[in-house]
């Protein structure tokens, strides 16, 4: 059976900054028609920054839309054209105030293919090395943690490390 949808119809509901909310008509494989509200977003990079072979980074950031503060690795959006290595060195000084000449492509998860196309790229970085001291955007506020990787499994299986990026990136590491 083929499952793909025929999109009829697509109208641009919302053009934000870091996505845009389009409302799709589609046809379904049994011939009768559907909406979707899809989210997109230029994608992502995330990235496990090893201080050293024992002890990995963590950003600490307040998330609005859930209302608490999330422990997750260094990750932000990719700009429209930017290349997925220069999003994630970019990102990792913006966010660690360090930065890294081995970075290492891990692969790319989907993170909620429900209702938004965006797809996050994981990296990994080793041999760190001081940058900016500056942490985060103008508008980000950000408290750095280091964490034993010997202890990030434990985190992620009592709930201290909740955030789907961060999960996925220690599956693939």
């Amino acid at each position: 059976m083929d499952l793909t949808e025929k999109t009829l119809s697509v109208k641009k509901i919302y053009e934000g900054k870091i996505l845009d909310l389009e409302l799709v008509e589609v046809q379904l494989p049994d011939g009768k028609s559907s909406k979707r509200e899809i989210v997109r977003h230029n994608g992502a990079v995330a990235i496990i920054a090893y201080k050293d072979e024992h002890t990995v980074l963590f950003v600490e950031q307040y998330r609005k839309s859930i209302e608490k503060v999330l422990l997750e690795i260094p990750a932000g959006k990719i700009e429209k054209g930017e290349d997925v290595m220069v999003c994630a060195a970019r990102e990792l000084e913006e966010e660690t105030g360090y930065k890294s000449d081995n970075l290492t492509y891990l692969g790319k998860i989907v993170a909620s293919p429900g209702f938004c196309d965006e797809y996050i790229h994981i990296l990994k970085a080793e041999e760190l090395y001081p940058g900016d001291e500056t942490l985060g955007d103008e508008d980000e506020f950000i408290g750095l943690r280091e964490i034993k990787a010997a202890d990030v499994k434990s985190m992620i299986r009592d709930g201290r490390i909740e955030d789907a990026k961060t999960i996925c990136a220690f599956m693939m590491a």
